[in-house]
């Protein structure tokens, strides 16, 4: 498997990943309706993988046999109490390759890539109740912090709870 950075052609992989795994991995947690209804090709146009601006999202790519199976996108932290962190603002894997450890690959690529910018501490958020990004992010060493919220994300409204850790 090969990490990268992702490339502008990539777009509509990672949109596919993006959008299987929130299908998938969802399914209880927010309407099958809108689950059912949501498209890669809608999701590819929002990305941005063409700059180089560390004070925006960059994403890192896991590709094997030419196919992107995962990505991990961190950034400065956009939460106004934590300027000083970093932030992993997604995580990931396409569901038929859950538990090949892509997942632990990508976070340790974001770490590295959040430790290299400067942050010695990061922050990210879940959707309540997905207990699967749970486990994996308590094992990571992440810890939630108390902080809750309620967000739109992609159109449909979702309690989220935020963890953070050191980096180094």
């Amino acid at each position: 498997m090969l990490l990268r950075p992702a490339e502008p052609q990539d777009a509509m992989a990672v949109a596919r990943v993006h959008v299987r795994t929130w299908q998938v991995a969802y399914r209880s947690l927010l309407p099958d309706e809108y689950l059912d209804q949501l498209h890669p090709e809608d999701r590819a146009q929002r990305y941005d993988f063409a700059t180089t601006d560390t004070t925006k999202p960059q994403t890192i790519v896991a590709v094997e046999e030419g196919r992107i199976l995962g990505f991990a996108t961190t950034a400065p932290s956009r939460e106004p109490d934590l300027p000083h962190h970093g932030e992993l603002y997604a995580l990931y894997v396409d569901p038929d390759h859950w538990g090949h450890r892509i997942g632990l690959a990508l976070i340790s690529a974001a770490r590295d890539r959040l430790l290299k910018l400067g942050f010695r501490q990061a922050v990210l958020w879940t959707l309540a109740g997905n207990a699967r990004a749970d486990r994996f992010y308590k094992t990571d060493n992440w810890a939630l912090d108390g902080h809750r919220k309620t967000d739109s994300i992609w159109g449909v409204t979702v309690d989220e709870l935020r963890y953070q850790r050191q980096l180094d």
